[in-house]
């Protein structure tokens, strides 16, 4: 794969993988985003040097023209989702947890806060090949990605500072959250964002968890499980990285 490995361990659908099988997942991915956005990136080789050439590609597009090119997709999506969300206010649940040795959690959500609220573009949209514009505006995070398995990109935002319409309870043992509510283009709530964290001996546990609207399909959430594992993972491997 040609990037270094670290121990950090994803628990998806009952099964615990390895992080090389998450690397893996995202080196496919860079190739289906690129393809997405109609650019191209080096198709084998370092993953490092891919991940860069990626995000350097995004930087060459800029957001308007990124915008532009998702704009049918984004727009599609962001009706379906509000459709969805008139029907029922139940929602289907996402959920990924990671185990990562040697880290701690009030350092990890520190720094993805700071990250956050500072707009950290690169750290933000590095994360992820399926990351493509995610930016912070008067504490308000824009998010335009592909949603797990979907053909679609989304676009919506996620308020930090909102928990008001999330679903999954908070769980005493986890010391620290990360969470939002998501909202559609008119501002109507389609999900959040309920992620937890909490240090054991064997490092943190991160419990991530996706709320979408009931009515999403299976295997968008299946699929989102491999994106929470790849955006998170190389997260807390930026955050052990800006502490050396």
């Amino acid at each position: 794969m040609g990037t270094a490995e670290s121990a950090i361990t994803a628990m998806i659908g009952g099964r615990t993988h390895a992080r090389a099988d998450v690397l893996n997942w995202e080196s496919r991915r860079i190739d289906a985003a690129a393809k997405k956005l109609g650019v191209a990136v080096p198709t084998s080789g370092d993953l490092n040097t891919r991940r860069e050439a990626w995000l350097h590609a995004k930087r060459s597009l800029g957001d308007d023209e990124i915008l532009r090119r998702l704009h049918r997709d984004t727009a599609v999506a962001d009706a379906l989702a509000r459709s969805q969300a008139r029907v029922s206010r139940r929602r289907r649940l996402c959920l990924t947890e990671l185990v990562v040795p040697g880290a701690a959690s009030t350092a990890f959500t520190e720094w993805f806060t700071a990250i956050t609220v500072e707009s950290n573009r690169d750290e933000m949209e590095r994360a992820c090949p399926d990351h493509f514009v995610l930016r912070t505006a008067d504490g308000i995070q824009e998010v335009v990605e592909t949603n797990g398995g979907s053909p679609l990109a989304a676009r919506f935002t996620i308020d930090y500072d909102d928990v008001s319409s999330l679903v999954t309870p908070i769980d005493p043992l986890f010391a620290h959250r990360l969470d939002g509510v998501a909202r559609a283009s008119d501002g109507t709530p389609i999900g959040g964002v309920r992620h937890q964290f909490r240090d054991t001996p064997a490092g943190v546990h991160a419990r991530l968890v996706i709320e979408f609207p009931l009515l999403m399909l299976p295997s968008v959430v299946h699929g989102h499980r491999w994106h929470l594992a790849c955006e998170f993972s190389n997260w807390f491997e930026a955050c052990a990285a800006a502490s050396r």
